[in-house]
């Protein structure tokens, strides 16, 4: 079985994250996200996986190889956005497609049931199969309802008073005969808007996903995404967590220092006598001084955070940014990559600040 992973977003909604790693690689409980993905094809069947990438594709291809877990991966490079469809389209004409695949959103971390998805596809004899997923709240989303065989019958955008509350949960079982001939080359093409719409009435069918499932292309939803992890759903290979349900990876300095709950401390993390990091993140080589806090935020590579300095919840730190002792980063607060904050100084709530501005 083959899959194409469509990951050539810049991930703007996860800046100042992604202004240094791309979406796709960015740590997720420790590991690559996109790590999630592959673990959850292969386990229905899935073989080979081509990977749609654009923004930073060469790194992608570095952290990830040609070969994972004895999937074989494939890359597909988009020189200018192509849109959702796009790039199955591109990756149909460089001949690399076999006659049925699975398209998979790469922002979404899931173990929605592939294998019964297929199963369905091959009953119902679809030409598209979309997986589709139940959610408490559809205000920042389009609806698909469906009829009582699963035909969908509309893409439906935002409304107060949806028919179904079932969405797009971003994994398709497409026909190869579909992408040649409802797919046209050359340009961006959305199968949201273009492609799913004019297939309604002619093989199109929703199938009800269950199980597990997040979009985490923001910072608030990365966040939750990793908490969910820890807490072992969706189920996943992480190393064993800590009694805080924290997970402190090798190299890290935490003697004298609270960390957790729910907690990640990349790689050779130091966190200071009576620092306290809880419900964070932290990247790689990040430095925590004594008596600071960090509470529900993401630090990226190589930050450094001073004696006696607070980053507030949902503040997010680009890499290699420097806050200056007793500084204040306040709640929902974004420092671009390499951003300075002198000692004693405070970034406000909701603030976003670049390199070349700093914050005295």
């Amino acid at each position: 079985m083959q899959a194409l992973v469509l990951a050539g977003g810049e991930g703007t909604r996860l800046r100042p994250l992604t202004y240094t790693t791309p979406k796709p690689v960015l740590p997720l409980a420790g590991r690559p996200f996109l790590s999630f993905m592959l673990d959850w094809a292969r386990e229905h069947g899935v073989d080979e996986v081509i990977l749609s990438c654009g923004f930073m594709s060469d790194d992608v291809r570095r952290v990830l190889g040609d070969i994972y877990h004895g999937m074989r991966l494939r890359y597909v490079v988009e020189d200018e956005p192509l849109g959702t469809a796009g790039p199955v389209r591109l990756a149909y004409d460089q001949g690399l497609l076999e006659e049925r695949l699975l398209v998979l959103n790469g922002d979404v971390l899931t173990d929605v049931d592939l294998t019964e998805e297929l199963a369905q596809h091959e009953r119902t004899g679809a030409r598209v199969t979309l997986a589709l997923y139940a959610v408490e709240d559809t205000s920042s989303y389009g609806v698909v309802p469906t009829d009582a065989d699963g035909r969908v019958e509309a893409f439906l955008e935002k409304s107060p008073d949806p028919p179904t509350n079932r969405i797009n949960a971003g994994a398709y079982v497409v026909e190869g005969s579909v992408v040649g001939e409802r797919i046209p080359a050359g340009r961006a093409v959305s199968f949201e808007r273009e492609v799913f719409p004019a297939l309604v009435g002619e093989g199109l069918y929703g199938f009800p996903a269950a199980g597990y499932w997040i979009d985490i292309g923001t910072p608030e939803r990365y966040l939750e995404a990793t908490w969910d992890l820890l807490a072992g759903h969706p189920r996943s290979s992480l190393p064993p967590r800590d009694e805080t349900g924290s997970l402190v990876s090798e190299g890290c300095l935490v003697s004298g220092a609270h960390v957790g709950p729910q907690t990640v401390l990349g790689r050779n993390c130091s966190v200071g006598t009576d620092a306290r990091v809880e419900r964070s993140v932290l990247h790689d080589r990040v430095i925590v001084g004594a008596d600071a806090a960090v509470v529900e935020a993401v630090l990226a590579e190589r930050v450094r955070v001073g004696e006696r300095a607070r980053v507030e919840p949902a503040a997010v730190v680009g890499a290699g940014a420097v806050i200056g002792e007793g500084a204040v980063v306040g709640e929902g607060a974004r420092l671009e990559p390499g951003v300075r904050v002198e000692s004693g100084a405070t970034v406000e709530p909701g603030a976003r600040i670049k390199a070349a501005e700093g914050v005295r």
